[in-house]
């Protein structure tokens, strides 16, 4: 090797080149020449080497080793191509680590990288570290480039937060028997303790259960209760910062009916009524009432007014002879109160008195002899498919229908079937065969006259 120069590592720190580089640079003895030339052993702590004269055919020094990203189990680190490549390339770069107080240079990966980044994980909280960067050419390993400071892993410090989800931002309203469920998420770094309370003071296990974890905190009630309703206060702590969040929770039932309800006042079709609204609201405000009405006769009940907010009203349109009872239901938002109070009194709605008059009429005579206000029309049928003859007559007294074929009286014929029906006069003539052709004639015979009405049917 004489009348060349070799690279010099640290005074404090012996360099190792990777035991992969030997099936990347061929025999035991090459990789020995190589590293000897770019490595020199020597104690102490490892140190950037001084910058000196190097072969040719070795790439130069990555530049701009840059630490990217620390968390709390990894490191990120970049770099930048060495200015000189080699005279045969380059294959790859070796990226090293030594920890604090340590001697030993360990390569993170078991081959050459191509790329100019790399992200190391699985770190552990406390560990220092140097770290380092040399090209590898075909020749051997390049000059490092070294950080000029230990890379600390510290824990991420997070500050307490909780998140409340919008439908929480405002009252949260239950039912009475419902579950209720609500999960917080909150953040904070190390983890944080959640504490609840409720109206002020802390839960009652026997009703509430609450279960927190690293990033979130749920509170369930199995069966909600009108005493469960208040202000629920969520209180994240850690390293003597805090952050608070409240929720209020409202727990609602049917309301109670009104108190009474009294029957006022009826004139003409109206009746007037007054009730006292319900002792027990349900624990919310109320929407309203629904007024119902039944008369005696049939029993049942209809409603008048909906969602009506005072105490009185009048129900008009009231049934001239008919006697009613009405009743009152309370209405919140889980729905109408189970029962309702009822009217004591009847509300008679008295008829007018009427008087009947006798005399002074002109009797009009609706006697007529008859008249065939539609005729029969002529048709045409197929064999096998029964038919009908229609014609409409007007006469009084009821006249006498008589049906005639060819002017023959066809009547007790079963092969037909003659009906009446207010003035409306049908034949019905039953699987007709060529010889049911014909005329057929309808006669209307009454005290005062007769008249008929002929047509032509053809069987085909």
């Amino acid at each position: 090797m004489t009348g060349e120069t070799v690279s010099e590592t640290p005074d404090c720190c012996p360099a190792e080149p990777a035991l992969e580089l030997t099936k990347e640079l061929g025999s035991e003895a090459q990789v020995e020449e190589v590293t000897l030339e770019l490595r020199e052993t020597a104690p102490g702590p490892p140190a950037t080497p001084e910058p000196g004269p190097q072969r040719e055919d070795l790439p130069s020094t990555p530049l701009l080793l840059t630490v990217e990203d620390v968390t709390d189990s990894s490191v990120t680190l970049s770099w930048e191509p060495p200015e000189e490549l080699g005279s045969s390339g380059l294959q790859g770069y070796l990226l090293e680590r030594c920890g604090d107080g340590a001697t030993e240079w360990v390569p993170v990966s078991p081959k050459p990288m191509m790329v100019t980044q790399h992200t190391l994980r699985n770190l552990s909280v406390g560990d220092k570290f140097l770290f380092r960067v040399s090209a590898v050419g075909p020749a051997g390993v390049g000059p490092p480039a070294t950080l000029d400071q230990l890379v600390h892993i510290r824990e991420i410090v997070e500050t307490p937060k909780i998140w409340v989800p919008r439908f929480l931002r405002q009252t949260y309203i239950r039912q009475v028997g419902e579950v209720v469920n609500l999960q917080i998420p909150f953040q904070g770094k190390p983890k944080p303790q959640a504490t609840w309370t409720h109206n002020g003071s802390t839960l009652d296990p026997k009703r509430v259960s609450v279960r927190s974890g690293d990033r979130d905190s749920i509170l369930f009630i199995r069966a909600a209760e009108r005493t469960d309703s208040g202000c629920y206060e969520l209180c994240v702590q850690q390293d003597g910062q805090e952050a608070r969040a409240a929720i209020h929770i409202l727990v609602i039932e049917k309301p109670g009916p009104p108190q009474s309800i009294k029957l006022v006042d009826v004139w003409g079709f109206n009746a007037s009524l007054e009730w006292t609204p319900p002792l027990d609201t349900g624990n919310t405000e109320l929407t309203g009432y629904t007024v119902q009405k039944s008369d005696k006769k049939s029993g049942q009940w209809f409603t008048v007014l909906e969602h009506y907010h005072q105490t009185s009203c009048i129900v008009s349109d009231l049934i001239m002879g008919n006697s009613y009872s009405f009743r009152v239901f309370s209405e919140n938002q889980c729905g109408l109160s189970p029962t309702a109070p009822v009217t004591a009194d009847l509300a008679h709605i008295q008829k007018a008195d009427t008087v009947a008059k006798t005399g002074g009429f002109i009797q009009r005579d609706f006697s007529e002899a008859p008249k065939f206000t539609q005729p029969l029309q002529d048709r045409t049928t197929t064999t096998g498919y029964s038919t009908q003859l229609f014609c409409c007559v007007r006469a009084s007294p009821k006249p006498k229908i008589i049906w005639m074929k060819n002017r023959i009286d066809i009547q007790g014929d079963p092969k037909y079937r003659a009906l009446i029906n207010h003035g409306v006069c049908s034949l019905e003539i039953r699987k007709p065969s060529p010889f049911d052709g014909g005329v057929y004639t309808c006669k209307a015979i009454n005290a005062l006259g007769e008249a008929s009405v002929d047509c032509r049917l053809d069987v085909k």
